[in-house]
């Protein structure tokens, strides 16, 4: 099993910049895939951005070109760098990993944009 715990939601303006994390329960090495999603109220979960073990990327559409996602491989973390943030972007942000051939989810942050 995979526990992820996401840390550094919260309120910013339009325009601004945030950037989340998630702590992995175990080693980054063993886990396929690790990545985030968020779900807008009303809205289905959508993909943020992943990364693979091999370090390959991918982005939503919306995201691309201003979000960008790194893993820390030493402290089992991934980051999820958010930049040039619209209103649109208000959500609860989950962290995901794939381990083991199970899909797994942390427990959420919010992450709201607003003036």
């Amino acid at each position: 099993q995979v526990q992820l715990v996401e840390s550094g939601g919260g309120l910013v303006q339009p325009g601004g910049s945030l950037r989340v994390s998630c702590a992995a329960s175990r080693s980054m090495f063993s886990i396929i895939l690790m990545g985030w999603y968020r779900q807008a109220p009303g809205k289905e979960r959508e993909l943020v951005a992943t990364v693979s073990r091999d370090g390959t990327a991918k982005y939503g559409d919306s995201v691309k070109g201003r979000f960008a996602i790194s893993r820390y491989n030493v402290k089992n973390t991934v980051y999820l760098q958010m930049n040039s943030l619209k209103p649109e972007a208000t959500a609860v942000y989950y962290c995901y990993a794939l381990f083991g051939g199970t899909n797994y989810w942390g427990q959420g942050t919010q992450v709201t944009i607003s003036s």
